[in-house]
């Protein structure tokens, strides 16, 4: 029995050549067995360096072929590159190849392109095949009771054929988490994979696909004790990050504390994924200032599109309409449903407009708390489902903000987090760069700017 292997780059027309010998050798003895493996260029001197090393062969070039002396994986005997394949054949089996040049070149381009869709194929068959790992941290927030469910039901995730969902919460004992594995276990959901619980940071974030990250359930404390805790959590977060090498994530920054300064610290703290990967959530606040206007003109708040929030979306940030449409709205001129109004144009109270909207959409959230004692939770919910099928899906022409890395659009310095208006097409976010910035607006940019810099600053002098 003559058990041969055949390796070597998918474009090489030697291989090509000892390929067809081979097949041939094959078909007419019963004892001549081959086992090709052809591999892309791009992969081809590491596999060869490491296969060499670990047997102790010196070969160069494509291909290489070796005699296994016990079966395939066995000990193997190595016989060279093409040169001396064809001689070996010639001298034990009196056979030859008369194959030209421009058919070895020829075949050589096929076998490229058939490893290549081979490759593309498997790899599709291993994401169809694979969990998507969703992980939430601070588990034990209310904002994770109500996100749970909606992750499973919203058809963000509809082509996902099974999610493996990750509890984290640094400040929880282990029976509270539990009691949260068992009740989301109750729910029976058929695209559940798993659920597991952790309050070990060091098992945090394993082959995450999207991260999403909340407000810590912190004591009463001074701002400048707040984001002292900020720095130090996202600093580590980060190293768990860059630690578990997954490149393809998605991480989700949320809630109502320095959500722009944890955004640009997990930046800085990964440098081996694209920044791109990492945004905060302005979601809410845009529907927030949806509501507002909806009361004013009398219609229901999913007929406002197109609001933008600007800046820190926790601290300064600016809500602006030069973009907002109205549908539906019941004024002198009607049209079809895709008709709309500018919101600019149709507001008739200039003075609210002026006055009082933006301070009645950031106080809306603490006023909401106020009367219930407890955290704005279902609209956070809500709004981080929608956040995340914007940006995973198309949002079509439809505006919506994030807090994203600056490469210095609309003046704003490069590197800091900042909110403004995007789109999302083939899961991936573009900023809006038809957007008119007046004075007015230039003056607000620049104090969001001013005090996002000096949370960064203040978290750069905090020692870690």
């Amino acid at each position: 029995m003559a058990n041969f292997v055949l390796a070597g780059k998918a474009d090489c027309p030697y291989y090509a050549k000892a390929e067809l010998l081979a097949d041939l050798l094959q078909s007419i003895l019963p004892d001549f067995h081959i086992h090709k493996m052809c591999m892309l260029p791009s992969v081809w001197e590491t596999w060869l360096e490491d296969t060499c090393s670990s047997n102790g062969w010196k070969h160069q070039s494509s291909p290489m072929v070796w005699r296994e002396l016990t079966g395939r994986g066995g000990k193997g005997a190595l016989l060279g590159g093409f040169s001396d394949f064809l001689e070996y054949v010639q001298g034990y089996y009196g056979i030859t190849s008369d194959m030209t040049t421009e058919q070895m070149l020829n075949i050589a381009a096929e076998n490229l392109q058939a490893t290549e869709l081979h490759l593309q194929d498997e790899e599709r068959r291993r994401k169809l095949h694979r969990s998507f790992h969703i992980w939430i941290s601070s588990a034990l927030n209310p904002i994770c009771y109500h996100l749970v469910p909606l992750l499973f039901t919203s058809g963000t995730f509809a082509t996902v054929p099974s999610i493996s969902l990750h509890l984290l919460d640094k400040d929880a004992n282990e029976d509270t988490l539990l009691a949260l594995k068992m009740e989301v276990e109750d729910m029976v959901l058929p695209q559940l994979h798993q659920v597991t619980v952790h309050s070990d940071l060091n098992q945090a974030f394993q082959s995450a696909d999207l991260i999403v990250l909340l407000d810590d359930q912190e004591p009463s404390e001074e701002p400048e004790q707040r984001l002292s805790r900020v720095v130090e959590r996202y600093h580590h977060y980060g190293r768990l990050i860059e630690e578990n090498e997954q490149k393809d994530l998605r991480v989700l920054v949320a809630g109502d504390v320095a959500i722009n300064l944890k955004c640009g610290l997990l930046i800085d703290n990964v440098p081996s994924v694209d920044p791109r990967r990492f945004v905060a959530m302005a979601t809410q606040l845009e529907g927030e200032a949806r509501t507002q206007l909806a009361m004013q003109l009398e219609v229901k708040n999913h007929d406002i599109t197109d609001v933008i929030v600007w800046g820190n979306i926790s601290g300064h940030f600016h809500i602006d309409l030069q973009r907002a449409k109205v549908y539906r709205y019941k004024g002198a001129i009607w049209g079809p449903e895709d008709f709309s109004h500018s919101v600019l144009e149709t507001i008739y109270d200039g003075k609210w407009l002026k006055d009082k909207f933006q301070s009645s959409v950031g106080s809306r959230r603490s006023a909401i708390s106020v009367k219930t004692n407890r955290t704005t939770a279902i609209s956070a919910s809500q709004a981080i489902i929608t956040a995340v099928d914007t940006w995973m899906n198309d949002s079509s022409d439809q505006i919506f903000s994030l807090g994203v890395i600056s490469t210095g659009h609309f003046g704003i310095p490069a590197g800091l987090i900042f909110c403004v208006p995007v789109t999302s097409q083939d899961g991936e976010w573009s900023v809006c760069e038809d957007v008119v910035i007046t004075e007015k607006l230039q003056k607000e940019l620049e104090a969001a700017v001013n005090e996002i810099t000096a949370e960064k600053t203040f978290a750069a002098g905090i020692r870690m």
